[in-house]
């Protein structure tokens, strides 16, 4: 993919790239406490049908997975678990936070071994919020994820830049840097906040 990193790739190529891999997406579970049955309901269930939207559950190893959806409370001990898991993962890769205690600890917030969010160790792309949510949820997460892809510049991925969209230009994204703008928020399912 020299030319995808290097910014080469013509726009039409990148767009049909975006639609190939938005549609083709590998997830992998990591379910921590109760909203891990809300996410097997959404990933195993014919009622959702995951597979519908191109999604793939049960990947052999993270190694293969696209993004990873982490539901429930993440603890201290847990969380270099997590981290390593994520690190696995190949680029481009995403992460959906699922529920109010992977979120930011829900009702759980205030313990001395859990980690207040799963954003404290990791960069989360989409927020899922609830306790539990319910699979509709987590479904709309993913296809914000996937319309998210689909106008992605894949070149600014693959390099670890701050998301990029097709539609800003390379002269803009340089004076947004120079101006010191804050990076794009992440994708809150509901617009509402996190809690």
């Amino acid at each position: 993919m020299g030319l995808v990193d290097r910014g080469r790739m013509p726009a039409p190529l990148t767009k049909l790239f975006n639609i190939g891999r938005s549609y083709s997406m590998w997830v992998y579970q990591w379910g921590l406490a109760c909203c891990a049955i809300e996410m097997g309901a959404a990933f195993a269930s014919p009622r959702y049908d995951v597979m519908r939207l191109g999604v793939i559950p049960l990947p052999a190893s993270p190694r293969q997975a696209d993004f990873v959806v982490v539901s429930g409370t993440v603890t201290d001990k847990m969380a270099p678990a997590v981290r390593r898991l994520y690190e696995q993962m190949p680029e481009p890769k995403y992460v959906i936070s699922m529920g109010s205690c992977a979120n930011c600890g829900g009702p759980y917030w205030d313990s001395y071994s859990v980690t207040k969010g799963v954003d404290q160790i990791l960069p989360v792309d989409v927020y899922v919020p609830g306790c539990p949510p319910r699979p509709e949820a987590l479904l709309e997460g993913i296809v914000l994820l996937q319309q998210r892809i689909r106008n992605e510049d894949m070149g600014a991925k693959w390099r670890h830049e701050e998301y990029t969209s097709l539609q800003a230009s390379s002269a803009k994204a340089d004076a947004a840097k120079q101006a010191g703008d804050e990076p794009r928020e992440p994708i809150v399912v509901g617009g509402g906040p996190i809690e």
